[in-house]
């Protein structure tokens, strides 16, 4: 099957895969030929997915023998032969993993200078920072991160978890600034909703996955809003806990190679590479009892992935630095920050963090 038919926009795999129970094997189907085929079979009943052919068995078996390779390692994390198992990780890359925000961010000027739509970093001399911390337990991937980072600070700030719409970001910001299927920058999503004074929920204008015409009836149906933006110190891990520790922070990454494609359970501790193409919310931090230091990082691509939805990325000392694992402290673009409540009859969100750099679905 050629590459351009998997070429689908990036957040529609909450769509196209849905919530599909694990897939398990035994180690004698990788003894021989027939065994690997039998399994592929198998594999493609249990995912509904692909038709059968010997270019994607050819894929199938090397991730799977990479699968059973890598966990017998002794690594902290664990693979498992999910639905990509039948993608090259090139596939993988620039069917569901590249929004091109690297791209988008240097025809943008990267390093605009200052901006009046961001204020100071108001956590600057936050001391507050615990052991551990878990916003779960409170409450295109470009528009997944910036909703969910806002979904998240709503759910802080209320007390509810309020599912706000993607599909009225890809279907309305628009105008040069994000461009739906082709890509975005995570920033200009927090202004455009400040600019439109909020944001739909989910039920009012649902998620389909491809942009349609904008439409304006839908947009009084708003229950968040905001005002302002907040400036993080960019490669700076101990800026970014402080502004974690007040709401979700919005990082772009790089997921490229297989073991982040299959990644099931455990901290992720591969560098990972150096371009910045998928957004993702960062919503705490953690540490194993073997004291390994870890982000908890929520991804776009439904429960079935990794998780339930999350990856635990190494952070601390281990972790390369200044930039992260797979450089999620490059650019790490917004996150939330928690004020006073807006005595107005729907919740304002005080100020969204922007970082400036130096050089389904809703499972919260």
């Amino acid at each position: 099957m050629e590459i351009n038919k998997f070429l689908l926009f990036s957040v529609s795999l909450v769509l196209v895969l849905g919530v599909v129970e694990s897939f398990e094997y035994h180690e004698k189907e990788l003894e021989t030929e027939e065994g690997l085929q039998a399994m592929y079979d198998r594999w493609r009943d249990h995912h509904k997915v692909y038709e059968r052919s010997s270019d994607r068995f050819n894929v199938f078996k090397h991730n799977v023998q990479h699968v059973h390779n890598t966990n017998k390692m002794n690594k902290p994390y664990k693979l498992e032969v999910n639905q990509f198992a039948a993608m090259t990780n090139y596939e993988f890359v620039n069917t569901y993993a590249n929004s091109k925000i690297g791209h988008n961010l240097i025809l943008r000027g990267n390093n605009p200078g200052p901006d009046p739509r961001y204020t100071g970093f108001t956590y600057e001399n936050h001391t507050d920072i615990p052991r551990c911390l878990d916003w779960r337990d409170k409450g295109s991937c470009w528009a997944f991160a910036a909703v969910s980072a806002v979904e998240t600070l709503n759910a802080i700030r209320t007390g509810q978890l309020v599912t706000l719409s993607e599909q009225q970001l890809l279907d309305c910001d628009s105008k040069g600034r994000n461009n739906a299927c082709d890509g975005g920058v995570v920033q200009e999503v927090f202004v455009w909703i400040t600019e439109h004074e909020g944001l739909a929920t989910d039920e009012t204008y649902p998620y389909e996955g491809h942009r349609h015409p904008c439409d304006p009836a839908k947009f009084g149906h708003h229950t968040v809003t905001l005002n302002g933006q907040e400036v993080i110190p960019a490669q700076n891990e101990a800026e970014m806990m402080k502004a974690v520790a007040n709401g979700a922070v919005t990082i772009s990454m790089d997921p490229t190679g297989d073991d982040f494609m299959l990644y099931k359970e455990g901290v992720y501790t591969l560098p990972g590479g150096t371009e910045v193409m998928h957004a993702m919310t960062v919503v705490g931090w953690g540490e194993t009892p073997e004291g390994l230091q870890y982000w908890i990082v929520r991804n776009s691509w439904g429960d079935w992935w990794g998780e339930k939805g999350y990856i635990r990325m190494q952070r601390g000392p281990g972790a390369p630095q200044p930039l992260g694992t797979c450089v999620i402290i490059f650019k790490p673009f917004l996150g939330a920050n928690v004020r006073d409540m807006s005595k107005t009859s729907r919740p304002t969100l005080d100020a969204m963090h922007y970082a400036k750099s130096a050089p389904r679905k809703k499972s919260i």
